[in-house]
């Protein structure tokens, strides 16, 4: 009966690495793949930390469900945080968004009012030997944003 979980998982576990790898990727111009994935930001938190109000030094939390490219099926989750370097202008930020295949790891900055890009630091399982550069992209005014992994290796 294990054996059959296990045939089981495993194929299932392949559909879903399709539906993300697969699915929502290209090839990027350096002969790597694209994933492109849709977060909805409903947990992020902020706390203040020090001066009252957004101030240099505060702590945004987050860790939200991430959909395909499409916006119509749930792939993953992501977890992270970000200080607040500049009050306002951006933050200093470093996240894993866990899909089907493994995780992704990234750290940059993000900006109050345009779109930034952030180093792919790592991962695991599929993406163990991932490099790149990731595209953060607003929507719906920061309720979702476009994760566009741009991976080399």
């Amino acid at each position: 009966m294990r054996r059959y979980l296990f045939i089981a998982a495993t194929a299932l576990l392949g559909v879903l690495t399709f539906a993300v790898v697969g699915g929502g990727a290209g090839t990027s111009g350096s002969g790597g793949k694209v994933v492109h994935v849709i977060e909805h930001a409903a947990s992020d938190t902020t706390t203040d930390t020090g001066d009252p109000g957004d101030s240099a030094g505060d702590i945004l939390t987050f860790a939200n469900d991430v959909f395909d490219a499409s916006d119509t099926h749930k792939v993953g989750t992501d977890q992270g945080y970000c200080i607040r370097i500049n009050a306002p202008g951006s933050y200093e930020c470093n996240w894993t968004t866990f899909l089907a295949g493994g995780q992704i790891t990234v750290e940059g900055p993000f900006f109050d009012t345009s779109d930034s890009v952030v180093a792919i630091t790592g991962g695991t399982g599929a993406y163990r030997n991932a490099r790149g550069q990731m595209q953060l992209k607003a929507r719906n005014g920061g309720a979702e944003f476009d994760f566009v992994f741009q991976i080399i290796g």
